[in-house]
């Protein structure tokens, strides 16, 4: 029955997911995106070459791999096209590509309004990416929402006109330039002749692929703290990128799911806003940010860096039932002479394990650490966990003891190549 193996972010995004990703999807017949729009980024560096992806499945880089947009995410066409255009500039083949019809369209509607409603959130922002990645999906909820079906079958002009009017006189309102329709209408009639071969019933595709006993891939985007029902709400995304997610945005049932593999850091980042209780918001934030070169796939905003919180991975293990961690960056943490790990909050002098993603929960505890000697070396040329130094095996020892669930990865560098398989 467990066809189908799935990868997710443990903490806020930005965690290496590509890189597990692409190792498992070599063995996969089909990977799959479920969730999320170009807010998310996956890097990928192979023979020297870097690849960021947006929307596209990071397993069309192998060639034996169905690449496939589920119905849960959300598409900007002209993202989506200039990913199609990089790939192939690099040799790759993107007939394996295919998107659901279900999936909803970004339109220029989408992004002005998440300008507008950030800007009007004042000094509460959620700091969000601008992609119109809230709007649409408020969009979809609210019933009037284009699908890509829509889009390459001709039948979303009216809806789209309709669509237009009703947003400009929230945009006359406030100031905001208008939208021309025509000029839309027409820009994405373009858009629809390109993408329309792609374009299929993902549901119907997946379930003869299990039928077949095809090996199925599920990717997640940004992250378990980010999810809009179970992180800390409301500095979230606008999707569920835990495992509801998965079967919500493919159609795939619960029965099929084997592996749920938890991607994290070998230390925590986080871009936007929202409480971060390991923040280092000082030269030790500062060092591992320049050491990981932490900076947005897809923003490039500096993240906020700090020390890993096993009591919210503890957490992401719950909610997710992982059954594997992918630890990356180990290499990076271990430049440091001491690491740190947070095994606990602290309130009133008790030590809890609980944790909440409210945000007055999280503002009255304080982290408790504890400390690691760093140093760990070159590990590029490590090819199994006993190879790694002790100070490392210690540190790893450590997260599984708390969480209680196996490191099945371990990144010992950035390259395609460098990570510890166990």
């Amino acid at each position: 029955m467990n066809k189908v193996n799935v990868v997710l972010g443990s903490f806020y995004g930005d965690e290496g997911k590509g890189k597990i990703i692409d190792y498992l999807s070599q063995t996969a017949d089909y990977s799959v995106r479920c969730s999320g729009g170009n807010n998310a980024g996956h890097s990928i560096e192979i023979e020297g070459k870097k690849f960021a992806f947006h929307l596209i499945p990071s397993g069309i880089l192998n060639q034996n791999t169905i690449a496939v947009i589920g119905n849960g995410v959300v598409v900007d066409p002209k993202v989506l096209i200039e990913e199609i255009k990089n790939i192939e500039a690099n040799g790759y083949n993107v007939e394996n590509f295919r998107i659901s019809d279900k999936a909803h369209v970004i339109f220029p509607y989408h992004v002005q309004m998440d300008k507008l409603q950030e800007e009007l959130r004042r000094e509460d922002k959620i700091g969000t990416t601008a992609r119109g990645i809230g709007p649409v999906y408020c969009d979809k909820y609210e019933r009037c929402g284009i699908r890509m079906g829509d889009l390459v079958n001709n039948n979303f002009e009216k809806k789209l006109r309709n669509n237009i009017e009703n947003k400009n006189k929230i945009f006359e309102i406030y100031g905001y330039e208008k939208i021309e329709a025509d000029k839309v209408v027409e820009e994405y009639n373009e858009y629809a002749k390109v993408l329309k071969k792609y374009v299929v019933d993902t549901i119907v595709l997946l379930h003869k692929a299990l039928e077949d006993n095809k090996k199925i891939l599920c990717e997640g985007a940004q992250a378990t703290l980010l999810d809009i029902d179970f992180g800390n709400y409301p500095y979230v995304t606008s999707s569920n990128p835990t495992i509801g997610g998965v079967c919500t945005g493919t159609g795939i049932g619960a029965k099929y799911i084997g592996e749920v593999y938890g991607v994290l850091k070998a230390y925590s980042s986080r871009v936007g806003e929202g409480p971060y209780i390991t923040e280092q918001n000082n030269e030790i934030g500062d060092t591992i940010r320049e050491l990981g070169h932490e900076y947005g796939t897809t923003t490039k905003r500096p993240r906020r860096c700090g020390w890993l919180d096993l009591v919210a991975l503890k957490y992401a293990a719950m909610v997710n039932g992982l059954t594997g961690l992918a630890v990356n960056h180990v290499d990076t943490i271990g430049k440091l002479d001491k690491i740190k790990l947070c095994v606990g909050y602290k309130k009133d002098g008790k030590i809890t394990m609980d944790f909440s993603t409210d945000v007055n929960y999280l503002e009255d505890y304080e982290p408790v650490y504890e400390e690691f000697e760093g140093n760990f070396g070159d590990i590029s040329n490590c090819k199994t966990r006993e190879d790694l130094p002790e100070n490392a095996k210690k540190y790893l020892n450590r997260i599984e003891e708390i969480v209680k669930v196996p490191i099945k990865f371990i990144g010992t560098g950035a390259g395609r190549e460098a990570m510890i398989i166990s």
